[in-house]
């Protein structure tokens, strides 16, 4: 398959299209091809990873073609250990997300061309190799987001819309000014990522810190680090149950993964002067931070934000590590918070589509109505706690493991937060589960066959990465080892480990 990268970034484009020229009466019509526009895009995406070569470095399925020739721009995509299995993780969440869109009544035809345009963005960010085409994909992505928040939001969309636009927004403002400085100050000027990493010992170690900075600025938006994570619960409240998914399940992962790209790859020393304090000490920021945070809410999806922020401060602190053990355990967290919070947000969904609220408080008992339902928050909440077995327990442990040589500290505060996590997770399922069933709800009816099939899927995958993770680490491994030589084998990081020995 020739263009196989091409296919899974376009296809959803095709179904747009399609949508665009239905009429608004053909509500079912409408549905079923944006589900025809994605599940091809996972067919696509579980070919390459079948054919995914696990013993190289090197970039595969690549396809490069010449195309603003005067500034040296280019339409090149490919991928490699770090990006495959985000690829595959996007196809996924994009095929539940239109499921969980089926409920979807006002301007159908709207959201779900929107909704396929921001398909296109997300994957598109994880095959581009060219610079300017990685920046263009990232704000295909910021519109369809803004308008699929601030019309099929909540009673305060257009406040938290505009929220994540201006962050969004100032973050990539940062992007494009270091981008901008990458292709003038390289010896020779290009968009090329390669051959910018290639070049990296060309930038003085002072210009690196600047465009370092700018771009983890940009990045750790979307993550979203402390102290920019504000517009998420915003926006998570105020977003339709898919849009929730797919912000949790891969939005915030391309702010790891651009720092993975770029910074790492790009800028490797300065890589290695910082990311002891800007995703080491903050990402344990985040753990501590968002933990308690979810502790202290009230509102049922506000809760899950806040834990989606405390558990993508593993990542960071597992690529802060140096370390092949944590830089793995990073991304294979990546794709299992991915997952994970995927479930937690479709079932965050299942009850305000019935009770029109999300106040936990004013639950109680809803176990003894719908067990089905409260079976499936069972599993997604100790799946979210690390119970062993279940996949975050493999990527969280391997992130503490690779963390604690180089940050003793920070890994201590990072464990220790299970604990608040078990607290926070177990408390919310005793309040809206057990206990005597609240009289409001007694006509409840379980989860439906559309509900039970979006997490069935998710639920497998969760059980099966849990017992045997190397179906990820297997294409993670060779890569993020080699991008882990790079850092370390830069001038700054031989002298500091020269003088730790």
């Amino acid at each position: 398959m020739n263009h196989a990268l091409t296919l899974i970034t376009f296809i959803p484009i095709a179904g747009m299209v399609l949508i665009l020229f239905c009429p608004d009466a053909m509500k079912n019509l409408i549905k079923w091809i944006a589900v025809a526009a994605t599940v091809p895009q996972l067919a696509i995406a579980w070919w390459l990873y079948e054919n995914f070569d696990t013993t190289t470095t090197a970039i595969q399925f690549a396809e490069k073609h010449p195309w603003i020739e005067h500034y040296n721009i280019t339409y090149f995509m490919g991928v490699d250990g770090i990006s495959i299995a985000m690829v595959l993780l996007t196809a996924l969440i994009c095929v539940v997300s239109v499921f969980a869109s089926f409920n979807i009544e006002k301007a159908p035809k709207g959201y779900f061309a929107l909704l396929l345009l921001l398909d296109t963005g997300m994957m598109g960010v994880f095959v581009s190799l060219d610079f300017f085409l990685f920046y263009i994909f990232w704000e295909v992505m910021l519109l369809p987001m803004y308008f699929l928040i601030g019309i099929w939001g909540g009673p305060r969309r257009e406040y938290a819309a505009i929220k994540f636009f201006l962050y969004t927004l100032f973050g990539s403002v940062l992007m494009l000014l270091a981008m901008i400085g990458l292709y003038y100050y390289s010896s020779t000027p290009t968009f090329d990522m390669t051959v910018l990493a290639r070049n990296a010992g060309n930038y003085t170690m002072n210009f690196q810190l600047y465009a370092w900075i700018a771009l983890f600025i940009g990045f750790a938006i979307k993550i979203p680090a402390f102290p920019f994570h504000t517009w998420l619960p915003d926006a998570h409240v105020e977003a339709p149950t898919a849009i929730s998914v797919i912000l949790a399940g891969v939005l915030l992962k391309m702010g790891t993964y651009g720092i993975l790209r770029v910074n790492f790859a790009i800028l490797p020393a300065a890589s290695h002067q910082l990311s002891w304090i800007f995703l080491g000490v903050l990402g344990t920021v985040n753990i501590v931070y968002g933990a308690m945070c979810a502790m202290a809410q009230t509102d049922y999806k506000k809760l899950i934000a806040y834990s989606s922020i405390s558990h993508m401060g593993y990542v960071m602190l597992g690529m802060a590590a140096f370390d092949s053990q944590g830089i793995n355990g990073a991304v294979l967290q990546m794709f299992n918070h991915g997952t994970i919070t995927a479930m937690l947000f479709i079932l965050v969904g299942v009850i305000y589509d019935r009770a029109h609220h999300r106040e936990i408080a004013g639950f109680g008992g809803l176990a003894q109505q719908m067990p089905i339902y409260a079976g499936f928050t069972a599993f997604a909440f100790f799946a979210g706690l690390g119970l062993p077995a279940m996949s975050a327990f493999i990527s969280e442990v391997l992130v503490l493991s690779g963390s604690w040589q180089p940050h003793p500290i920070l890994t201590i505060f990072a464990a220790g937060t299970a604990i608040l996590t078990a607290g926070y997770l177990l408390w919310t399922y005793q309040r809206i589960y057990l206990g005597p069933l609240n009289e409001k709800y007694k006509n409840f009816t379980d989860m439906n066959f559309r509900e039970i099939g979006m997490l069935v899927p998710l639920a497998i995958i969760v059980l099966i990465l849990g017992v045997y993770p190397q179906a990820i680490l297997s294409l993670l491994g060779t890569s993020l080892d080699h991008l882990n030589q790079i850092v370390l084998s830069t001038p700054a990081a031989a002298a500091a480990i020269a003088m730790v020995r």
